[in-house]
C-alpha cells in the first residue's frame, strides 16, 4: 500500500568539517525550500575537536546534537532517532554528508519518486573536481556516463520511507560502509528501488577520509587503477 509523505527528516553525520560543512547546510536548506512539506534538518556532530558545532548552529532551522562515538553508523542512527521520533509514519528520510553539497532538485526529486511508489531511492554523487588532479578527472569522467546510474550506494545521497528503514532495523553501529549494509538489509524486503543520477550531489574530493575505506580511498587508490585494467583489457583484444 502506497504511503503519503507528510514530512522530510535530512540527516547528517559530521567529524571536523568545519571547512566544508556551511556550504552543506546551506544547499540542504535550499533544497528544503523547494518543497511543501515540512522538512526538518538534523546534523549529528560526532567527535567533533574543532568548530564544526559553533558553525552549524548559525543557521535557523538546523538542529545540531553532539555525540561521542566517532562511527558514523551510530551518527547516522542517532540522526534518525532525534529526527524521527517517535512519528515515524509519513516521513521520508534524507540522507547526505557534511562534505556534501546537495542540488537544489535535491528534495523535489526524491519526493516525486516517493509520490510514485518509490521507497528507496540510490542517488549518484561526484567527486569536486577542485580536489582532484588533471588525471583523476579524466579518470573520474571517463568511467562516469552522463544520465546513467550505477547503482552504488552512498550514504551521501540516499533516501528511504522510514517505514522500510524500520522494517530493516536501521543504520548499523559500523564506522564505515554502513550505507551499503542498511541497503543490502532493504533488499530484503523487496522494496521499491531506484538509482538515480537526477540528484546527484556533488561530495569532497578528499584523498583521505575518515576511516580505511570509503570514497577517499575509491578516488585515491582504485579511480586510476580501474581506469589502467580497463585500458590493459582493451589493449589485449
Amino acid at each position: 500500500m502506497r504511503q503519503v509523505t507528510s514530512s522530510v527528516a535530512v540527516v547528517i553525520p559530521a567529524r571536523n568539517e568545519e571547512q566544508l560543512v556551511g556550504r552543506c547546510l546551506e544547499s540542504v536548506l535550499v533544497a528544503a525550500r523547494r518543497v511543501a512539506i515540512p522538512v526538518s534538518i538534523t546534523l549529528v556532530a560526532d567527535g567533533c575537536t574543532d568548530d564544526t558545532v559553533q558553525i552549524a548552529r548559525q543557521y535557523p532551522g538546523v538542529t545540531v546534537v553532539e555525540l561521542d562515538a566517532s562511527n558514523v553508523g551510530s551518527a547516522r542512527r542517532h540522526g534518525v532517532e532525534v529526527a524521527c521520533g517517535s512519528a515515524s509514519s509519513g516521513v521520508w528520510i534524507a540522507n547526505t554528508d557534511a562534505d556534501s553539497v546537495v542540488p537544489a532538485n535535491w528534495l523535489v526529486e526524491q519526493l516525486r519518486l516517493a509520490h510514485r511508489g518509490i521507497e528507496l531511492v540510490i542517488g549518484t554523487v561526484r567527486p569536486d573536481f577542485a580536489d582532484l588532479s588533471a588525471e583523476q578527472v579524466a579518470a573520474w569522467t571517463a568511467t562516469h556516463v552522463p544520465g546513467f546510474a550505477n547503482g552504488h550506494v552512498h550514504g551521501a545521497n540516499l533516501g528511504l520511507s522510514a517505514r522500510l528503514y524500520e522494517a530493516a532495523g536501521g543504520y548499523p553501529d559500523l564506522p564505515e560502509h554502513e550505507d551499503v549494509d542498511l541497503v543490502a538489509r532493504c533488499a530484503t524486503l523487496n522494496p521499491v528501488t531506484l538509482a538515480t543520477d537526477r540528484c546527484e550531489v556533488m561530495t569532497s574530493g578528499r584523498q583521505y577520509g575518515r576511516t580505511d575505506g570509503g570514497y577517499a580511498r575509491y578516488l585515491r587508490a582504485d579511480l586510476l587503477a580501474a581506469v589502467q585494467e580497463a585500458d590493459s583489457e582493451r589493449t589485449v583484444r
